[in-house]
């Protein structure tokens, strides 16, 4: 597998059924519905990043922007194929979608349960890219769920230095 060979862009419709597969593959993530993944990868295309590797959905990353907070993105889920973890293939997502200037972010806010040490790393690597502080706050707490789940610490990175 060439590096070089991996594309990040913008999801498109085509993208849905491959993300739902990817995020599926994971079996760490909360699974969405299809149509979710449709949405996002068109109401919510410039919010979020595919990687593809030979017309394969290798990486995924949605987001919005918070409601009331115009310069900040939330980060719902990170998601990458098992076979191309350590090319940094997440933070190289967050920071792709980072950086359309059009979107304005100096803000990242995201949650990560605190067993995920992998995530957690991640978001370090772009707090330190931007060098810029990396705050975590209690968020949701395991009483919050229905189902067993573990917390969701609330992690805020910003201002971005661009």
């Amino acid at each position: 597998m060439e590096k070089s060979n991996i594309i990040l862009r913008k999801p498109r419709k085509e993208d849905g059924k491959k993300i739902h597969k990817l995020v599926e593959s994971t079996k760490v993530l909360d699974v969405n519905s299809e149509y979710l993944y449709l949405l996002q990868s068109t109401h919510f295309q410039d919010l979020c990043s595919v990687a593809t590797y030979e017309d394969k959905v290798i990486g995924f990353v949605s987001g919005y922007m918070i409601p009331n907070e115009a310069d900040t993105l939330f980060i719902w889920q990170v998601a990458v194929d098992d076979n191309f973890r350590g090319n940094d293939l997440a933070r190289r997502l967050i920071m792709e979608i980072i950086n359309r200037e059009e979107l304005g972010i100096n803000y990242l806010h995201t949650t990560v349960s605190p067993s995920n040490n992998a995530s957690i790393r991640v978001f370090e690597k772009v707090a330190k890219h931007f060098d810029t502080k990396m705050e975590s706050f209690e968020f949701f707490v395991a009483e919050d769920f229905e189902h067993q789940h573990e917390e969701e610490v609330l992690y805020k990175i910003g201002p971005f230095k661009k």
